[in-house]
């Protein structure tokens, strides 16, 4: 099974460079689920015709007992199983516990030994890595992590603190860092920055994403482009990351996927 776990600066292109991964896999004819750990709950919107499944801690804020897998996961494009784990009402709590909580209830429910997917794709927050932010990285929920950066300032510093984060873990046997994504944003000495960044700190860009008005514009009709035209070339691109990931991932029995204790 192949767990990554796709990190970023908010508002970077997280939720679009994740949600067209997912598809990608699954028009490979991979079992997918995506499970997006951001209060926004915005994941999966693009897998799902412009809809959201409800997130985890919403659930349970409106009723009594903790929810069944048919309450909190739908079916979106090519039978990616879409989860958002939401957040708490705003300004009350801490958002990184509904990311920890979400996990519990998957471990419960036993959700990946129920459906056995090839592919566990995580949408995490990266603006701070801490706490249920965190979890991802941790021991037993995804081997690698794949960052999601531009050439902006404050989108690189995000990425810098990812790779920090990730560091400190390394003597755990924790998640690695797997390599970049760029998503471009045409601002000036874009790739010099995000080349020069990779190769500070030793790591790979895996895919080089192009600002897409085909993007937009399919994401305007609640689709990601792989749904919306797969013969286009940055559909291409997605498909070509998916292929690199699956050449690459590690081999790993799907009951060593222990969500721990927090």
């Amino acid at each position: 099974m192949l767990k990554i776990a796709v990190y970023g600066k908010g508002g970077i292109g997280k939720s679009t460079m994740t949600s067209n991964l997912s598809a990608a896999f699954a028009r490979s004819g991979k079992k997918v689920i995506q499970i997006g750990c951001d209060p926004k709950a915005d994941s999966t919107f693009n897998l799902l015709g412009g809809e959201v499944p409800e997130p985890a801690l919403n659930y349970m804020r409106v009723h009594d007992d903790e929810p069944e897998l048919s309450d909190i996961v739908r079916v979106g494009y090519g039978g990616v199983l879409c989860i958002e784990t939401g957040g708490p009402t705003p300004g009350l709590g801490c958002a990184g516990r509904g990311i920890i909580t979400t996990f519990n209830i998957l471990k419960e429910q036993e959700l990946f030994e129920k459906e056995k997917p090839d592919v566990v794709l995580f949408d995490v927050l990266g603006d701070v890595v801490c706490g249920g932010f965190a979890a991802p990285i941790r021991e037993g929920f995804a081997d690698e992590v794949l960052i999601v950066t531009s050439g902006e300032k404050m989108a690189l510093y995000a990425a810098n603190n990812i790779c920090t984060a990730v560091r400190n873990f390394q003597d755990r046997s924790y998640a690695t860092v797997r390599g970049i994504i760029l998503n471009r944003r045409n601002v000036p000495g874009e790739e010099e920055k995000v080349r020069a960044f990779a190769t500070e700190n030793n790591l790979p860009i895996v895919a080089d994403i192009p600002r897409s008005d085909d993007i937009n514009r399919f994401e305007d009709q609640g689709m990601t482009v792989i749904e919306g035209d797969p013969s286009l070339p940055v559909s291409q691109k997605f498909m070509d990351l998916a292929d690199l990931l699956w050449k690459d991932r590690r081999e790993e029995p799907i009951d060593q996927y222990d969500l721990g204790s927090f």
